[in-house]
């Protein structure tokens, strides 16, 4: 047992262990590190040397010499408890492809804005848009951050330069192409169409309608002849890491096809899983295709429609009414502002669109039309002038 406030203790296996902190995450967490010793007055000596030398900011023996792709496991490791799957996934390959063949060989120390700057040259002419080198950038920028923190203190790190991303006007359908695609998908209505229906009029992510149930539609408890879906799930198609540690002997195109697998977890974010209300017209429609609680709203089988096949069907169907230029995310941009002209409060359609706040909600998914432009200027009185 250890005395009041040394955090000295003997473990099982008669060893004495000793914790103390290293450093305090931005959100003022604290970070720990251990020592161990045969006894305890070894390892109270190592528990003091070890707080003198990150008081100082002095690094632990041996960690100046590591380079930093000896940093890129451990950090890859620690985002494996942050974050999604694909997202880690996505976060290795930028490690492997772009991050260890340029940088890896070099010390962290001496990974400056100059070295930095060049690095990014040479993503932007490798043609990479530059949408993907700040997407490089900012995950360099982490594993720095992280191989300082374990250098036994915060140093500086080098400025970076992101590349500036010139902002693309999302595609929102018009209220005469939306009415179009309503009226071509109700002519012959089938569950899939449906579930496109059901995007359009609640703004589903497509992996969210992919992964969506009958079970997670029910009646809802507060009004009559109305639903409630719950979002509880997303599916998507990820790349298996065991694809690139074999790269000889493919005998056929075929061999050369990346490796994948189905992954059906939690959305995006924590503050996507919500519930979003029914309106009565897409309840009608409800009862109209619902079937066994374990089906997929998608096929009304126990059998899921990825989302690859559902924008080609997409794709088709769009085509098919005369519309151009068209994608499946279309259709979530175009109920946020419909939402927002129609008078919404930006925080219920935030919360129904899953984000983590109204900023995202203004920023990327709300677009202004000339006419609402118009109709808000005609609102503004001036006085002399009526």
């Amino acid at each position: 047992m250890s005395k009041r406030g040394e955090n000295i203790y003997r473990r099982k296996d008669g060893r004495w262990e000793a914790r103390y902190v290293k450093d305090y995450t931005p959100d003022g967490k604290a970070q720990y590190g251990y020592c161990y010793a045969h006894t305890y007055g070894e390892v109270k000596q190592k528990l003091t040397d070890c707080q003198v030398r990150t008081r100082l900011g002095i690094p632990e023996p041996g960690m100046m010499g590591r380079l930093l792709t000896d940093f890129c496991d451990g950090w890859l490791t620690q985002q494996r408890i942050r974050v999604r799957e694909s997202s880690c996934l996505r976060y290795e390959t930028i490690l492997r492809l772009h991050i260890i063949p340029c940088l890896g060989g070099l010390r962290p120390a001496v990974i400056r804005e100059d070295a930095v700057d060049l690095f990014t040259k040479r993503l932007l002419d490798e043609g990479l848009m530059p949408k993907t080198v700040r997407d490089i950038l900012t995950v360099l920028k982490s594993v720095l951050e992280y191989a300082a923190r374990q250098q036994g203190g915060f140093r500086a790190v080098p400025k970076i330069t992101y590349p500036k991303v010139e902002k693309k006007e999302a595609r929102v359908l018009t209220a005469e192409e939306e009415g179009q695609l309503v009226r071509y998908l109700l002519k012959t209505p089938d569950p899939c169409r449906f579930g496109i229906l059901l995007a359009l009029m609640t703004g589903l992510r497509i992996g969210e309608l992919c992964a969506l149930r009958w079970e997670h539609i029910r009646p809802d408890s507060a009004y009559t002849d109305t639903f409630s879906m719950e979002i509880r799930a997303s599916l998507s198609r990820i790349q298996c890491p065991e694809t690139h540690k074999n790269t000889r002997g493919f005998t056929s195109a075929k061999d050369r096809e990346p490796l994948t697998r189905i992954v059906i977890g939690p959305p995006k974010t924590g503050t996507s899983v919500r519930v979003i209300p029914l309106t009565k017209e897409i309840s009608a429609l409800c009862e109209q295709f619902r079937a066994g609680p374990e089906c997929y709203v998608l096929t009304g089988t126990d059998s899921y429609l990825l989302p690859r096949t559902l924008q080609y069907r997409f794709s088709v169907y769009t085509a098919s009414c005369g519309l151009r230029d068209v994608h499946f995310h279309t259709l979530r941009h175009t109920f946020a502002t419909r939402c927002v002209e129609s008078g919404m409060e930006i925080k219920s359609l935030s919360e129904i669109l899953g984000h983590a706040g109204t900023g995202i909600t203004l920023g990327c998914y709300v677009h202004s039309s000339p006419e609402m432009k118009r109709r808000g200027l005609e609102r503004v009185t001036i006085p002399g002038l009526d």
